[in-house]
């Protein structure tokens, strides 16, 4: 693969994000990371999964330059149901999924992480959803799995301002499970899929089933009605601006075009 690693030690898979400087998600390390699991899925050996990033972030976002090369709304509006789709599996996955997150993980970086069945973090990680830095609008089921974890009023703050929260700010409002020195993340997310590897393979999978019950109905039409705006946000004049902007690295100036 070509920007995944995937090794395995003791029932646990680790998958290394390869993409520097920031691990961007295009959509060609979206189509690996859907590859590794369909191995992992069928591998009776593996009882646990880890995903980190390798380099400075877990993932500093989605590739916004790829963006650049799409041309209508319903383009974007086909790779934020890609994206919802791979992220909806994963929270399904029949074995967990443990995000060990270091540096930042942002936008499509933390839609990533929320996926993910646990979240460690640095405890000076930077966890948060930007988009709205750029007019534009999270792709990826941002806007649906983090009032989850955070409730409505912090998540429609974290939206409206764009400022993360730290790795101990994660916690504390119930985004990660916990925070660790950087130094010592892996071999904690090691250490608690070890513990994860120890249980039976059928009531893991049970239980990862029944949590995803709590998902309602509503649920699924916000996740659809995403998948649209990300698309009609990301050709507005104000979007186009804002990815312009992030590109030739100035302020973008909106309109509400």
């Amino acid at each position: 693969m070509e920007y995944l690693k995937v090794s395995s030690e003791n029932h646990v898979a680790t998958i290394a994000i390869c993409r520097p400087p920031a691990n961007a998600l295009g959509s060609i390390l979206l189509d690996e990371l859907s590859e590794a699991l369909n191995q992992l899925e069928i591998d009776s050996d593996i009882r646990a999964i880890i995903i980190h990033g390798e380099g400075r972030f877990f993932s500093a976002g989605a590739d916004i330059k790829e963006f650049t090369t799409i041309n209508s709304g319903d383009e974007f509006g086909n790779l934020g149901v890609k994206g919802q789709d791979l992220f909806e599996r994963m929270e399904k996955f029949p074995k967990p999924i443990i995000a060990a997150i270091h540096g930042a993980a942002l936008g499509g970086g933390l839609e990533l992480a929320m996926a993910c069945h646990i979240r460690l973090v640095t405890e000076n990680a930077k966890l948060g959803l930007p988009e709205l830095q750029l007019g534009l609008v999270p792709g990826f089921a941002g806007t649906q799995r983090l009032p989850r974890y955070v409730g409505m009023a912090k998540a429609a703050e974290m939206l409206f301002i764009s400022e993360p929260l730290t790795g101990c700010e994660a916690v504390t409002w119930g985004l990660a499970n916990h925070a660790y020195p950087e130094k010592e993340l892996l071999s904690k997310a090691k250490e608690l899929a070890n513990k994860i590897a120890k249980k039976s393979p059928v009531s893991i999978k049970a239980s990862i089933e029944l949590l995803n019950y709590v998902k309602t109905t509503e649920y699924y039409d916000g996740v659809k009605r995403e998948a649209e705006l990300f698309g009609k946000v990301f050709t507005s004049k104000d979007g186009q601006e804002g990815i312009q902007a992030f590109i030739e690295k100035r302020n973008p100036e909106f309109t509400g075009e």
